[in-house]
């Protein structure tokens, strides 16, 4: 493990491997996930993060979850090159095999937000990493409700938000932050079941790529983040989506259901148009579109 804040001096990490050597070592691979690496491009006001960095973890946001339970503070950046249990939404599993990807959770501490500013974190996440993709790869990605990414029809990242809530008060206690994101393909492809839907942002290993993009997402995050009173990233997450105005099929455990997806509200909750001409806000599930 490596763990590096910018307004600390550094020191070399008492654990050797490939993803905590300097980049000048012929031996490390050419895009190599450090913090080192990732804090020179981090804006100056957002020096307070403190990040750490792994070769493997069971899960990033499980990891978080047990520091933030213990007290950990905001701006608490646990970031991994592989995960042995990496989650998603509704349980799915999310496959992150070593050297691939990044694979990062950033603790929050919104204490002044009620429990469904959960959702506006999560729209938040994916606003901003489509505008780190674009930033550092110049591709366009798109957005499927509520926080897949997109890339030429096939998925390039992930999102989860975990909270927890303090009862007193009805506002989140924490909220721990958690992206995935295919950055290369697996050098064997992809296990069978994801090889129709799953892709990466770059087909062959670029210098620094993982650090420049993991910097990215954090700086366009914490700026939304900070910008309370802006709805920025609602503009962004629209101008992004690949629903709306689209024929999507609502999954719902009766069955799938057609609909038009109308728009997305203020509170990131996705707006449909059944076929019977009712319409719904849908605050969670899933949808499937044709891309």
């Amino acid at each position: 493990m490596q763990t590096f804040n910018p307004n600390h001096h550094f020191n070399p990490p008492f654990k050797a491997s490939a993803d905590i050597r300097s980049e000048n070592d012929s031996s490390v691979p050419l895009d190599a996930l450090s913090a080192e690496g990732i804090c020179p491009y981090l804006k100056p006001e957002y020096s307070f993060l403190t990040l750490e960095v792994y070769p493997e973890v069971s899960s990033t946001n499980t990891l978080l979850r047990e520091r933030a339970a213990a007290g950990a503070p905001e701006g608490s950046v646990i970031l991994a090159s592989a995960q042995t249990a990496g989650r998603g939404r509704i349980g799915h599993r999310f496959y992150s095999p070593a050297g691939t990807g990044i694979y990062m959770s950033l603790l929050l501490r919104p204490t002044d937000r009620p429990a469904g500013q959960a959702e506006r974190i999560t729209t938040m996440a994916a606003a901003a990493a489509c505008q780190a993709i674009e930033e550092v790869s110049g591709c366009t990605p798109g957005i499927k409700w509520v926080n897949d990414i997109f890339l030429d029809g096939r998925k390039i990242a992930g999102i989860l938000t975990e909270g927890s809530l303090n009862s007193q008060t009805g506002c989140l206690d924490y909220a721990v932050l958690g992206i995935g994101i295919n950055v290369y393909p697996p050098s064997e492809g992809f296990p069978q079941e994801l090889r129709a839907i799953a892709g990466s942002i770059f087909s062959q290993q670029q210098k620094g790529g993982k650090n420049r993009l993991a910097a990215a997402f954090l700086n366009h995050f914490m700026d939304y983040y900070k910008m309370t009173d802006s709805d920025l990233y609602q503009e962004i997450y629209r101008s992004r989506s690949l629903a709306l105005g689209r024929q999507i099929k609502v999954i719902t455990p009766e069955g799938e259901k057609e609909a038009l997806a109308l728009d997305i509200d203020a509170d990131c909750h996705l707006i449909v148009r059944y076929e019977d001409g009712s319409t719904a806000s849908l605050t969670s599930g899933e949808i499937s579109i044709r891309l």
